[in-house]
């Protein structure tokens, strides 16, 4: 994991930075593979009325980043909660990984056919999500339409669809009309 520690309008303590270095140690421990990048920005903010400092904390995991901010008068207790909320929310995305993929091992439609109903559509921006019969929620993109158009499609309809695994779950790779 890279780090990087920047202050800003201040020096750094020696103190401030063993407790990075050491909170960077126990994500390695945790996050070992995950997280790999890590940057952490302590400023003062005396032009913010509250004064004091803000600690950001910015973690790069694969597909996502995380950010962490945290504004007080003391720099150290900002690194122990910066850090804690860091873990907590790293914590919640490998959850959400695990989650993820127990639900594909499971048998999902993923790599085959599947039918659903449009549960909601955002055609400005070009996608919707199909919702199948045990509640699995697909993302499609305007690309994977075939012999339809965002246009055609209305909420509750229902399609026929093939799945696979895309960048953040579960994606249709080609959308039909259904018959229903």
């Amino acid at each position: 994991m890279e780090l990087k520690i920047e202050a800003r309008n201040l020096d750094m303590r020696k103190g401030w930075q063993e407790k990075i270095e050491g909170e960077k140690a126990k994500l390695v421990r945790h996050y070992a593979n995950f997280v790999l990048y890590l940057r952490v920005t302590i400023e003062s903010t005396s032009h913010y009325k509250e004064g004091g400092y803000e600690v950001r904390v910015v973690a790069s995991v694969p597909n996502d980043t995380v950010v962490v901010k945290r504004r007080g008068n003391k720099v150290h207790p900002l690194l122990v909660e910066a850090f804690d909320v860091l873990g907590l929310q790293l914590k919640e995305i490998v959850r959400k990984k695990q989650a993820h993929k127990s639900v594909k091992a499971q048998g999902a439609v993923l790599d085959g056919n599947g039918t659903g109903i449009i549960k909601r559509l955002f055609p400005y921006e070009s996608y919707g999500f199909i919702v199948t019969s045990d509640e699995q929620e697909i993302f499609f993109h305007e690309n994977a339409l075939k012999d339809v158009s965002m246009g055609d499609l209305n909420e509750g309809d229902v399609v026929m669809f093939s799945v696979a695994e895309g960048d953040k779950g579960p994606q249709a790779t080609l959308v039909r009309a259904g018959r229903g």
